[in-house]
């Protein structure tokens, strides 16, 4: 049995959700899966059994599929033949070795954005902050992890290399599932939008060298702190 199996039996996967108006879109069924996923309700490595959770929800199993199909492509489930549907996990070592590269082209990234954008950045930058400050004021663990990962990948988006772009979209994943996991261990979510207040604060003063210094920093944090970034 390897790793991801042991994990895999040992998790709890009767978690319940209650159940859903019979008129749920599958959009909406996929939003309250993701949702389950990404604020712990089932853990990785979790089994999605379709009977129990279609029971659960009240819904047949054809929106709970779609689900699990988009929840695939996003990186958030794994199908395994001839045994089901589970919540993905990712290792510490492959976070880890995502925060070593982080820490290499985060800061350009951000250098070539402000070179792109100007005077233009720092609204932009703080339009992102303040998503990730509501979402913690309202304690919303899966928007918090939504608008965590919009303020960095802002950075990757606008930094004129499609390659940077398309690199973060890989790692973004990977990072959304650990972060999902990693929050938890935080007294609240507020030390968190404090950390990217203080880094927006930064480029609004245009202080850009202190902003790469500090971001570099930011994302290469040991693991355990690992990307409070």
């Amino acid at each position: 049995m390897t790793d991801t199996d042991a994990a895999r039996t040992g998790q709890d996967d009767r978690a319940r959700l209650a159940p859903l108006d019979q008129r749920t879109t599958p959009d909406g069924v996929h939003r309250v899966m993701r949702e389950a996923i990404l604020n712990g309700t089932f853990a990785p490595g979790a089994q999605l059994r379709e009977a129990h959770l279609a029971a659960d929800l009240g819904i047949s199993r054809a929106p709970l599929r779609e689900a699990f199909s988009r929840l695939e492509e996003e990186g958030l489930v794994e199908r395994v033949a001839f045994r089901g549907a589970f919540v993905a996990q990712v290792s510490l070592q492959t976070i880890e070795e995502i925060a070593v590269l982080r820490y290499l082209v985060e800061p350009y990234a951000a250098e070539q954005t402000a070179a792109r954008l100007g005077d233009e950045m720092p609204g932009m930058v703080q339009d992102r902050v303040q998503a990730l400050r509501k979402a913690a004021n309202r304690g919303d663990m899966a928007t918090s992890i939504d608008a965590h990962l919009e303020f960095h990948r802002f950075f990757y988006e606008h930094s004129g290399n499609a390659l940077l772009a398309e690199q973060w979209d890989d790692w973004e994943t990977r990072l959304r599932l650990f972060l999902s996991v990693d929050h938890r261990s935080y007294d609240n979510l507020d030390e968190l939008a404090a950390a990217h207040e203080h880094l927006a604060g930064l480029i609004e003063q245009g202080h850009m060298e202190r902003f790469r210094t500090e971001l570099a920093h930011h994302v290469h944090k040991a693991p355990g702190a690992a990307l409070e970034d």
